[in-house]
């Protein structure tokens, strides 16, 4: 089930390879009932690991929910960048950055391309479709 949602996901939203302080990814974990339960966060930062062998990384992350939550989390390079679904707690997790560059200014350009060439359904409105109320 994991796999067919990141394809999905990955054809949806544009990723990218690699992931920096700053960048919001997308965090998609499995649940107990084997649903998939989608989040963003904002990586705040990362630190090495010195108590580990090979390159661990200390994640520090801002889930972007009500009201934020400021997590770290001890991950590989590949945990981080997409490159790899592993498992937390014994549940699947994939976290891969949201490439926000894809998406043109309000004049338009063009629309932005998966990984295949295709282009994503959803597009990014033009301009909000909301009106706020002071």
């Amino acid at each position: 089930m994991m796999e067919k949602v990141i394809e999905e996901i990955q054809f949806q939203v544009p990723m990218k390879d690699s992931t920096s302080s700053g960048d919001t990814v997308i965090f998609l974990r499995e649940a107990e009932n084997g649903q998939i339960n989608i989040s963003f966060a904002r990586v705040m930062g990362f630190d090495p690991d010195l108590s580990k062998r090979d390159e661990w990384w200390h994640v520090r992350f801002v889930f972007l929910e009500i009201p934020p939550q400021a997590r770290t989390i001890i991950l590989q390079t590949p945990h981080f960048t997409g490159r790899e679904v592993f498992t937390m707690g014994g549940r699947k997790v994939f976290i891969k950055a949201v490439n926000f560059e894809a998406f043109q200014d309000e004049g338009g350009g063009e629309a932005p391309v998966d990984g295949r060439g295709r282009t994503p359904k959803n597009q990014p409105p033009g301009k909000p479709t909301f009106t706020l109320i002071k």
